[in-house]
């Protein structure tokens, strides 16, 4: 278990104080997919970066199994560190060593024999589907490629925590999809508990089942994915969940607009903006929408343009309001 208790950090930047973690309180489940999402400057990096003691916190406990780590001799954390291993955007291979050379290079610096060390290299080959690769360097493979290869030296040393830090951010989506699979299923296979860091919510609907959002440097909303995507209660949820912004662009600003959400109910199977211009004769504009599966569930959002006519608006929503599984507000232009 992970739990960041009371978590701050400040930087002194031109005689001036930034905050860029401030209070922050959350407990991450052994055996979870924990998402951490929020956009540039929310802090994201600086709190994944405090969990291993990469940034020592201004103030307040980062406690892994029990253990806090901001009272570790030196000796003791380096020791931790070994559980607790890392992923980044840039993959951060040695491009002077193959990809089995690669993956050994952490167990040499715990004194693994060397053919103990090239055997689990081997094993881990092929459980990131590379078995080929043992003798290719770097700059001969894909990015999806290297990203698998940095994954498993981040499996080598059999850690506990995997962190993934914008793990994804440089890969296009198909590429993207097969390395969230790869890393769900690690998490499956081996128990290890994944915290992801990334500003896309593609990522954390995909693999994760609890999402904290960070904004400025604070938790403003956090709980179970499908609920925060069903109910977002922050303008910085908002930003993230609902596609197109807020209230949707290229629209004229005297177009009324409303924003339906979808709450996981089986009614959203059925076509809603078809079936009130079958059932009470109003025809609405689809300005923007973005629907996913969750869970066997539907969550999403569309955002509705409004008859100007304030008779035919007024039934637009009442009849939505009666529409089972959904939830509707007004949005300013």
């Amino acid at each position: 278990m992970i739990e960041l208790k009371n978590l701050t950090k400040s930087f002194t930047i031109d005689g001036g104080e930034v905050h860029a973690l401030q209070d922050i309180n959350l407990t991450i489940e052994d055996g979870a997919i924990y998402g951490i999402i929020g956009m540039s400057g929310a802090g994201k990096s600086t709190l994944v970066r405090c969990i291993n003691m990469l940034e020592r916190p201004t103030s307040g406990k980062v406690l892994v199994n029990g253990r806090d780590m901001t009272a570790l001799t030196p000796a003791q954390l380096r020791a931790a560190r070994r559980e607790i291993t890392m992923i980044f955007q840039q993959f951060n291979l040695l491009m002077q060593r193959n990809c089995l050379k690669n993956i050994c290079f952490p167990m040499e610096l715990d004194g693994v024999p060397k053919a103990q060390a090239e055997k689990r290299a081997i094993e881990l080959l092929e459980l990131v589907g590379l078995p080929d690769k043992a003798k290719a360097f770097p700059a001969q493979l894909s990015g999806g490629q290297r990203q698998r290869i940095a994954i498993a030296r981040a499996l080598a040393t059999q850690p506990k925590v995997l962190l993934c830090d914008e793990a994804t951010s440089a890969l296009d989506p198909n590429t993207t999809h097969s390395i969230l699979q790869l890393v769900k299923e690690i998490n499956q296979k081996m128990g290890i508990t994944v915290v992801v860091i990334t500003h896309q919510m593609s990522v954390v609907e995909e693999i994760c089942s609890r999402v904290a959002i960070l904004d400025g440097g604070k938790v403003v909303e956090e709980g179970p994915v499908a609920e925060i995507f069903a109910n977002p209660k922050t303008n910085a949820a908002r930003k993230l969940v609902y596609p197109g912004g807020m209230s949707g662009h290229g629209y004229s600003n005297d177009t009324p607009r409303i924003r339906v959400a979808f709450n996981g109910s089986n009614s959203t199977d059925r076509p809603l903006v078809a079936a009130m211009a079958v059932d009470c004769g109003v025809l609405l504009s689809v300005i923007s929408a973005d629907t996913s599966l969750l869970d066997g569930q539907v969550y999403g959002s569309m955002l509705l343009g409004l008859p100007r006519d304030k008779g035919q608006a007024a039934k637009a929503l009442d009849y939505l309001r009666k529409f089972p599984g959904i939830s509707v507000e007004e949005v300013q232009a």
